[in-house]
């Protein structure tokens, strides 16, 4: 079969082993597959994770010099069964599944992993568990983006955020966009977005935000509204004076405070930001500019080294929260959310390349006021997205 191979940071469409499904696993015709930020990142800088996923027990990622068929964003047709695979998935069922595939005596990542290649190829083994059948009749093209929404429900459900809060979404490419569709289907009443693309902006707009920032020009801070928000340590002080001077003439002052206290009300309002850029820097320059309290919920994945101002955050009391994946029920979750059209996943998709595309569409993907997620179609025999 035809697949494309990275190796040395180089992409090249190569003939491929046809995957063999063992027990419990299915063989997929790939119908589309997108390409994530991570794949980008990825293909030159892989070695800068190798050694962060050897300190959490995982020896077998993707490095530069070891060939690997990247990709899992992925849905597909059922062209094959392994042994033990249950009857709804019957061969020409689509579905979509968890990048997680038994190989080589262990568990591994799908696309991210020499051991276990992934969606940009003709055909992808994935485990029969793991996969889920795409329902009312979606497209097969709206049903790949079931992963990067997946991450996106993930941080928005870890973020704990109430519908009252203000969120604020720094970095508009597709994680950032799935996670402003998710916040308004969630029922959050105000979404803050901000990027420097004038393109991504406009794709923010269209996912439902209902403030868009160039952060060159204004403070997604400052747009978000300062009522009960405090940027200025003196502000907080005051405040717990002046309260205390008001609640002491109080007879049971403490009653009142500790019932204020728990509906929230004790201190100063925050925002819930979440970070969806992932380049070296960001993390601390949010630290810095967000009001006092902020919860900061780290979608972003950075594949090298940063630096964080720690006294800033104590000061501040900022709430750092980093979140990775999602588990299979919200994967689930996230494939009926679109099937049902509780989220509309297609302002993300904005190209489509066949095999022999997909290093145009790796630079297309540098220029943000052009493409969001670009999908592959290896039946296509497009070169440019």
């Amino acid at each position: 079969m035809r697949a494309v191979r990275c190796l040395d940071g180089n992409l090249e469409v190569v003939d491929a082993e046809e995957p063999q499904p063992q027990k419990g696993q299915l063989v997929l015709d790939v119908k589309r597959c997108g390409i994530c930020g991570s794949d980008l990142h990825a293909r030159h800088h892989a070695g800068e994770l190798e050694d962060v996923m050897k300190a959490v027990g995982y020896e077998d990622f993707m490095r530069a010099d070891t060939p690997v068929v990247m990709g899992h964003e992925f849905s597909g047709e059922v062209a094959e069964r392994g042994r033990g695979v249950a009857k709804e998935f019957k061969v020409g069922t689509l579905v979509v599944s968890f990048p997680l595939i038994r190989a080589a005596g262990g568990v591994h990542l799908t696309g991210l992993s020499p051991l276990a290649p992934g969606g940009y190829a003709e055909r992808v083994l994935a485990e029969a568990a793991m996969s889920f059948v795409v329902p009312n009749g979606l497209s097969a093209d709206v049903a790949a983006l079931t992963e990067p929404m997946a991450v996106a429900l993930h941080a928005v459900r870890r973020s704990e955020i109430g519908k009252g809060d203000v969120a604020i979404v720094i970095g508009c490419g597709p994680v950032g966009l799935a996670v402003i569709s998710h916040l308004k289907a969630s029922g959050v009443k105000t979404v803050v977005a901000s990027d420097f693309s004038s393109g991504r902006r406009a794709l923010a707009t269209k996912c439902g935000a209902d403030v868009v920032v160039d952060p060159a020009v204004d403070s997604p801070y400052e747009r978000a509204g300062s009522k009960g928000m405090i940027t200025r340590a003196p502000a907080l002080y005051e405040l717990g004076m002046g309260s205390m001077e008001k609640l002491r003439k109080l007879p049971g002052w403490s009653h009142v405070y500790r019932a204020a206290d728990a509906l929230g009300a004790a201190g100063p309002k925050r925002p819930v930001i979440f970070e969806c850029v992932g380049v070296p820097g960001m993390i601390d320059g949010i630290v810095g500019a967000a009001p006092l309290n902020s919860r900061v919920v780290v979608v972003g994945v950075c594949m090298g080294e940063d630096k964080l101002r720690p006294a800033m955050a104590i000061s501040k009391e900022v709430d750092l929260r980093f979140v990775f994946g999602y588990t299979p029920l919200e994967f689930r979750d996230a494939l009926h959310m679109l099937a049902d059209g509780k989220v509309d996943g297609s302002p993300l998709l904005t190209g489509t390349v066949g095999l022999d595309g997909v290093e145009a569409a790796f630079d297309a993907l540098g220029d943000p006021e052009t493409h969001a997620k670009i999908m592959i179609d290896p039946a296509s025999a497009a070169v440019a997205p």
